[in-house]
């Protein structure tokens, strides 16, 4: 019964998503000293990264569990139909944001400073639906602390080169949840939810997520000129922009049966060709001038 119920609590908050932001938390850990880091900081990065989203999810099902209700694309969630209680749910998201805090301290000094921080932009995103429809730039700031934060982890201080590219993912992650906004546009114009697609119509709605999906890929560009990267990073950088190109293809205002496979698969594609094509620009790092 016990594992029934984590079965379907990480099959609710889609625990396989957390490839979109893992592979930059690495990204932002190795571009410090452009290598890989220790064992015990990778360790202590995968678990604040898998602490730090299931809070979130979690915290989002549980938001949302009454809109999620009404639906019909997310009322078969576990809260609406009832399988997890929602004392359950957040049992998990204080567990969560435990295993964040400690993952935290173990990293460095500022990054458990900064812990308060990341738990209010973790913890907006949920709310932000129901009063401003930037709400998808909410997002991207949840998961854009993703290279910022290992960045803090490893150094102990800023640097602008994390800030470029947690911006990229901020532009990257609105984008494509703009895209999955379409497919609740009806819904969201008839229960007054918040969303670029509400809000401006689906057309203006997908120019915006192109325009977002312009401005990532130069913002990843410009953490290759901050920190001097190579050939085969700028290489993974152009496989980006083409793999966002094709997302894009996919999904138009009269048909968005595709937007799912937009969302997920490309978008998983995209952060681990990033990664692989970081990790060969450190091993073999090509200068084009």
């Amino acid at each position: 019964m016990a594992l029934k119920k984590v079965r379907i609590f990480f099959e609710m908050i889609k625990f396989e998503h957390t490839i979109f932001a893992l592979p930059f938390a690495y990204i932002g850990a190795m571009l410090v000293n452009k290598w890989f880091p220790n064992p015990y900081d990778l360790l202590w990065i995968t678990l604040a990264m898998a602490g730090a989203r299931t809070a979130a999810m979690s915290l989002n099902r549980l938001i949302d569990r009454h809109i999620d209700a009404k639906n019909p694309r997310t009322q078969n969630r576990a809260l609406p139909k009832g399988l997890l209680k929602v004392s359950e749910v957040w049992i998990y998201v204080l567990l969560s944001f435990t295993l964040l805090l400690i993952s935290a301290y173990q990293l460095s000094p500022l990054a458990f400073k900064l812990f308060p921080v990341a738990v209010f932009f973790l913890s907006i995103y949920s709310f932000t639906k129901r009063f401003t429809w930037t709400c998808h730039l909410f997002l991207g700031i949840a998961l854009g602390l993703a290279p910022l934060g290992s960045w803090i982890a490893i150094s102990g201080s800023f640097h602008l080169a994390p800030i470029l590219l947690g911006l990229g993912v901020l532009f990257w992650v609105a984008g494509f949840d703009i895209i999955y906004a379409c497919d609740d546009y009806e819904f969201d114009l008839k229960e007054g939810i918040n969303s670029i697609p509400a809000r401006f119509g689906l057309k203006k709605a997908l120019q915006i997520s192109s325009f977002f999906h312009i401005l990532a890929p130069l913002l990843f560009l410009a953490v290759a000129l901050v920190l001097n990267l190579g050939f085969l990073y700028i290489i993974g950088v152009i496989i980006s922009v083409l793999i966002l190109f094709y997302e894009h293809s996919l999904v138009k205002t009269d048909d968005l049966s595709r937007a799912g496979v937009a969302f997920m698969n490309l978008n998983g594609a995209l952060s681990v060709v990033m990664f692989c094509f970081t990790i060969l620009d450190l091993i073999f790092p090509f200068q084009i001038l």
